[in-house]
C-alpha cells in the first residue's frame, strides 16, 4: 500500500508516476481530498477533546470549591457529541481513504521502461543461444503422451482442462526438479519453510492479491451457504504464506537480510486467460512452484533484487536451458512491483521465450499492507522491504527440459544435474505402462 503523505506532498510526481500504471489523476485528487477532509476533522476533533478536558479540571475543581457547575456539564455533554460525530466521520474517511490506497499499485521505480504492456519489455541479457536442433522440434506436451508421462486425458476427466497427471518417469522428473531446486536454493543462503497451502483474507490483502484480484484465486465457501466464502483461500503462490510469516512482526533489525524458500502447489483460476495456453503445462490451474522471499532494510533492496534475480538464473545455468532477463515495462509488472525482472527459457516447438520467473522488488508496499517493521540498532522502527521470486516455476521447467532435450527418437535425455535425482536415469524413454 502507498503512503498517502507521500502522495499528498508529491501529488504531481505521484500522477505522473501512477499514469504510466493505468491509474486516473482523478482517482489520486480523490484520495487527497478524503485526506484533507479527514485531518482536518482529526484537527477539529483534538481541538475538542483538548477543551473537554480542560473543562473537566475546571469542573473537578468547583465540584470541589462547591460552586455550580452545571452550566459547564451541560456545555461539555454538547461537546462530547461533537466529538463523537467527527470520531464517526474521520473513521468513515479513513476507510474510504483505504478503500482508495488498497487498489492502488506500487510507484514504479524510475528505471522500469515505459509502456502499457509486455511489448514495452526490454532485455537486459542473454545466457546461451536459443537451442537449435537437427530436427522438426515436437512439443513438450506430444512428448509427455508419447512417452506416457503426461496424462491430459485422465486430468480433465478427473479434474477438467488445465489438469493433468504426472506418470512414472514423468512424476519422477518433476519431483527431481522441485527436489533440486530447493537445495540449490537452501545452499545459497535460503531457509527452507514448508508453508501453509490456505491462507486467510489479511494474508492475501497483505500480499497484495487482495482486495483488487479476487477473481484470480480460489476461495473456499461455506458448504452449507454456497454463496458464503469462508476466510480460507487456496494460495496462488507460495510468496502469500511466506511475506506474511512477518506480518504484524517487529524484526532484530541485525537479522536482515532474511531469506526464505518454499515448494508449494499454486492455484490459479486463469481468469481472463481464455483461448491462451491451452494446452501444455504452460498455464495450469494447478501447478507446482518453488518460491524464494527476501525481507531487508531498504538501502538493501535493490542489491538484494540483483542478488534473488542471479539465484534463479543459476538455476537455469545449472540445467543448461538458454533464457533472457527482460525488465518489465510499468503496465506489464505486478501490482504490488517497484521493478521487475523476469527470466524468459526457450522453447524450441514454440521458437520463443516463455516467462519461468519473475523476481520483484515491492519496496515497502507490502510491508505498509502487512505491518512488517524490523528495529535498527538505535532502537527506531522502519518499514521492512520485501522481495519475492520464483526459484523456478516447476512444471514450465519440466517442459523446457522436455523441448530442449528432446531427441529425435521422442526420447528425452535427463539434464546432468538432475541424473542423481532421476535414480540415475539418463534418458527418458517410452515403457510399457503398467498402468
Amino acid at each position: 500500500m502507498l503512503d498517502i503523505k507521500v502522495i499528498r506532498e508529491n501529488l504531481d510526481w505521484a500522477k505522473k508516476k501512477l499514469a504510466t500504471r493505468g491509474v486516473k489523476p482523478e482517482e489520486l485528487d480523490e484520495v487527497v481530498e478524503i485526506d484533507q477532509k479527514r485531518r482536518a476533522a482529526l484537527s477539529e476533533t483534538e481541538q475538542l477533546k483538548a477543551k473537554r478536558n480542560d473543562v473537566s479540571k475546571q469542573i473537578a475543581q468547583a465540584k470541589r470549591n462547591k460552586e455550580d457547575a452545571s452550566q459547564a456539564i451541560t456545555e461539555m455533554r454538547t461537546v462530547g457529541e461533537q466529538i463523537k460525530e467527527l470520531d464517526d466521520k474521520v473513521a468513515e474517511l479513513k476507510e474510504k481513504q483505504r478503500y482508495i490506497l488498497l487498489r492502488l499499485p506500487n510507484f514504479p521505480d524510475d528505471s522500469d521502461p515505459i509502456g502499457p504492456d509486455e511489448s514495452y519489455n526490454q532485455e537486459v541479457r542473454k545466457w546461451h543461444e536459443p537451442t537449435k536442433l537437427a530436427f522438426k522440434p515436437k512439443a513438450h506436451w506430444d512428448l509427455g503422451t508419447d512417452l506416457d508421462i503426461l496424462d491430459w486425458d485422465r486430468g480433465a476427466k478427473v479434474s477438467g482442462a488445465r489438469f493433468v497427471f504426472y506418470k512414472g518417469a514423468g512424476a519422477l522428473l518433476e519431483r527431481a526438479v522441485f527436489n533440486f531446486f530447493l537445495d540449490e536454493n537452501t545452499k545459497e543462503g535460503y531457509t527452507e519453510i514448508i508453508p501453509p497451502y490456505l491462507v486467510n483474507d489479511a494474508s492475501m490483502q497483505g500480499t497484495g492479491q487482495f482486495p483488487k484480484f479476487h477473481e484470480d484465486v480460489y476461495t473456499i465457501v461455506d458448504n452449507d451457504d454456497p454463496d458464503k466464502a469462508l476466510d480460507l483461500t487456496l494460495i496462488p503462490t507460495a510468496e502469500v504464506p511466506l511475506v506474511n510469516y512477518f506480518r504484524d512482526d517487529i524484526i532484530d533489525g541485525a537479522k536482515l537480510p532474511i531469506n526464505v524458500t518454499a515448494l508449494s502447489p499454486a492455484f490459479r483460476s486463469e481468469a481472463g486467460s481464455a483461448g491462451r495456453d491451452t494446452r501444455g503445462l504452460i498455464r495450469m490451474h494447478e501447478f507446482r512452484k518453488v518460491e524464494m522471499v527476501k525481507v531487508c532494510k531498504p538501502e538493501e533492496s535493490w542489491n538484494e533484487l540483483d542478488k534473488l534475480t542471479h539465484n534463479a538464473e543459476h538455476l537455469l545455468q545449472k540445467l543448461n536451458l538458454p533464457y533472457h532477463v527482460v525488465a518489465l515495462s510499468t503496465g506489464d509488472a505486478s501490482f504490488t512491483s517497484a521493478k521487475t525482472y523476469d527470466l524468459e527459457v526457450w522453447m524450441p516447438y514454440q521458437d520463443k521465450y516463455r516467462e519461468i520467473s519473475s523476481c520483484s522488488n515491492c519496496t515497502d508496499f507490502q510491508a505498509r499492507r502487512s505491518q512488517i517493521r524490523y528495529r535498527d540498532e538505535n532502537g527506531k522502527l522502519h518499514l521492512a522491504h520485501t522481495l519475492n521470486g520464483s526459484g523456478l516455476a516447476v512444471g514450465r521447467t519440466v517442459a523446457a527440459i522436455l523441448e530442449n532435450y528432446q531427441n529425435e527418437d521422442g526420447s528425452i535425455t535427463v539434464p546432468e544435474v538432475l541424473v542423481p535425482y532421476m535414480n540415475g536415469m539418463k534418458t527418458i524413454t517410452k515403457e510399457e505402462s503398467l498402468i
